[in-house]
């Protein structure tokens, strides 16, 4: 007697119809809160520099669950893991919804940062799926690109979203939409994907999770302590040097290991090496700097004596050019490499986001200089999130590729994160994390971050010099996006 399953077996071209609502809702998750930055802080009754610090709890969240939860999915199957960080990213998003005060928000922030795993869980999905077709790497290609597609249209509505709502419903009922959309999520996966057994053997590396752990957060500890104290504080810096040294236990012990969770030996690569450190680099602008922009946009020039006096409609427009752009840059990368050659092309695209932060030093007055430093900096941004994870696979074992495309997501929200910290106290007027006054931030502090954007873009383009041509023989035809 044949039993009848209690879920379909889907096709593939259902499964990607599956994944592409998961990619929407990361979609609407990363492009929804910009533009109501400056709403949210005046909800929670904190100034716009401390807004930095979601962004930083974040990213350090992210960077965390990427290793951890892509070799968890290894070990019992990727779609559980999928509906795990669904789960928590749902979690995180209520919470958001329903925070009376800044921690409860900082904490549900944190909580939402598991949603950045999706991507390469559905592409792991997508690729086991296709095994014994005799075309399972262009069918993932092409599949990905799908969600890649999605997502980028997602954000653009989720931004114009929420700019055309933020004056017509209560900040609570605005923040319970994207709740709403990732609540939905968890039936679609359940539905959707089948569940298939993990295939990996071996466990954890626990000990270099607490060690990398302990790491991150000696460091963001130390850059609080600046926050709250200054740039003379002692504690501070010791923080960060004890962070900064436990590298040192976690590379011996990584090292020790026949499966780390992070491969130390693979990183310091002659061809991976650059490729890492310019993730990191370019993370500092495409995620740390998000949010001072939004706020910049949205500050009365006739109170500061310096922004936009933006909406946030025209904040949400803002975020659509760059988008815009961003796909841009993404989609015509194969033709610049074979213009310019792959790692010329690469080189090019960090001084374009270098030459997009440089202009708003000098062009930062009126809207029409804000949508040209915009295009700029998303033509060359979406070159980069489209050609590093493919680089640093390519430059990785045929074993090691999964890890290797996951640590350039990792690297970036590292970066990000330490870059939303240091931008956070470079921002600071007056107050502390717990119950600031009134203040505006300075000037100076936003030219602060964009002249560190820059800067680390230019670092970045000369980091790449250093990559050996043959890692970058082969042009990049998937954007991937985080």
């Amino acid at each position: 007697m044949t039993q009848t399953p209690l879920k379909p077996v889907h096709g593939l071209f259902a499964i990607v119809g599956f994944l592409v609502c998961v990619e929407v809702a990361s979609g609407v998750l990363q492009g929804f809160y910009t533009p109501i930055y400056p709403d949210i802080a005046e909800h929670l009754d904190i100034p716009e520099g401390d807004v930095n610090w979601f962004e930083a709890a974040q990213l350090i969240v992210s960077a965390l669950c990427v290793p951890l939860l892509a070799r968890l999915g290894d070990l019992v199957g990727h779609k559980k893991v999928l509906l795990l960080s669904t789960a928590v990213t749902a979690l995180g998003s209520w919470v958001l919804a329903f925070a009376p005060n800044f921690t409860t928000f900082l904490i549900g922030w944190a909580l939402q940062g598991a949603y950045v795993v999706w991507l390469p869980l559905e592409v792991s999905i997508i690729y086991r799926r296709t095994a014994r077709t005799g075309q399972q790497t262009r069918l993932t290609r092409r599949s990905a690109a799908i969600l890649v597609g999605a997502l980028e249209l997602a954000v653009i509505v989720g931004a114009l979203t929420s700019g055309a709502l933020v004056e017509s419903t209560s900040m609570t009922v605005l923040l319970m939409l994207p709740a709403i959309v990732v609540t939905i999520c968890l039936g679609v996966i359940w539905w959707g994907i089948e569940d298939a057994p993990g295939e990996s053997t071996g466990g954890i590396d626990l000990g270099g999770l607490a060690l990398i752990t302990t790491v991150l957060g000696l460091v963001m500890a130390g850059l609080v302590v600046i926050r709250l104290e200054g740039v003379g504080s002692v504690v501070a810096w010791l923080l960060i040097g004890v962070g900064v040294a436990v590298l040192v236990p976690f590379v011996r012990y990584e090292n020790s290991l026949e499966q780390p969770l992070i491969d130390v030996r693979l990183l310091a690569s002659p061809a991976q090496w650059p490729v890492q450190l310019t993730a990191f680099l370019f993370g500092m602008s495409v995620l740390g700097a998000q949010i001072p922009l939004s706020t910049f946009a949205q500050t009365d020039p006739d109170v500061a004596g310096y922004g936009l006096g933006a909406s946030s409609g025209f904040v949400s427009t803002l975020i659509g050019v760059y988008v815009v752009f961003l796909a841009i840059g993404a989609f015509t990368l194969p033709l610049s490499s074979r213009l310019l050659g792959p790692r010329a092309a690469l080189v090019a695209s960090s001084a374009l986001v270098a030459v997009g932060y440089g202009m708003w030093l000098a062009m930062h007055d009126t809207t029409a200089q804000a949508l040209t430093n915009m295009a700029v900096i998303g033509l060359g941004s979406g070159a980069l999130v489209a050609a590093l994870p493919a680089t640093a696979a390519a430059a990785a074992p045929p074993e090691r590729t999964g890890f290797a495309t996951g640590m350039t997501n990792a690297t970036k929200t590292v970066g990000g994160a330490i870059a939303s910290a240091v931008f956070a106290i470079a921002l600071t007027a007056t107050g502390s994390l717990d119950g600031p006054d009134e203040g505006q931030a300075p000037l100076s502090g936003y030219l602060t971050v964009w002249a560190v954007c820059a800067v680390a873009s230019l670092a970045a383009a000369a980091v790449l010099l250093m990559m050996p041509k043959a890692t970058v023989e082969e042009e990049t035809e998937l954007p991937v996006v985080v």
